[in-house]
């Protein structure tokens, strides 16, 4: 359901670029009331409807001033979510992002290896840290291409307004 074609050009209308092939980061994680008997389109759709109505209140103004675009606020938010173990430390994490994109610098998120190999609780080795791909910030710039999860409303602020702080 959640890769279907209307799902897609759903995603498009939300920020999605053209070609985005996975509705990763826009279905928001909350509670949903189903009936009995509901479909997964039902589910997902009302993913959909709760990631419009949070990202509405999300102020995009800081972000924009930075050159990034909504999927780019998306992406990060995403890293915030599964980076961030407390949850007051999510803008920290924000303004480390955005100091490291500003400097050129990798973001080193491990999250993205986590995502990309599907690992999310062993120690991830050597040879993970050293795979040239997509998703490994420790050796490719810049924001990776998708986001690796789905933010809450708090990551998503995050990562539009990071804190003021030169880490």
């Amino acid at each position: 359901a959640a890769t279907s074609g209307a799902v897609l050009k759903k995603i498009r209308k939300l920020g999605a670029p053209k070609g985005t092939k996975t509705p990763e980061g826009f279905l928001f994680p909350a509670t949903y009331t189903l009936t009995a008997g509901s479909s997964a389109k039902q589910l997902v759709n009302k993913q959909l409807q709760a990631f419009k109505q949070s990202f509405a209140r999300v102020n995009m103004a800081y972000a924009h001033r930075k050159h990034l675009s909504r999927y780019d606020v998306l992406i990060i938010a995403s890293m915030i979510e599964r980076e961030v173990q407390v949850p007051k430390e999510r803008a920290y994490v924000s303004a480390v992002i955005y100091n490291r994109l500003k400097q050129g610098m990798t973001l080193s998120i491990d999250a993205t290896i986590r995502y990309f190999t599907n690992n999310w609780t062993r120690p991830i080795r050597q040879s993970e840290l050293d795979k040239d791909e997509p998703y490994n910030t420790r050796i490719n710039r810049g924001l990776p291409p998708t986001p690796i999860g789905n933010p809450g409303l708090a990551s998503l602020k995050a990562a539009a307004h990071p804190a003021k702080k030169s880490y």
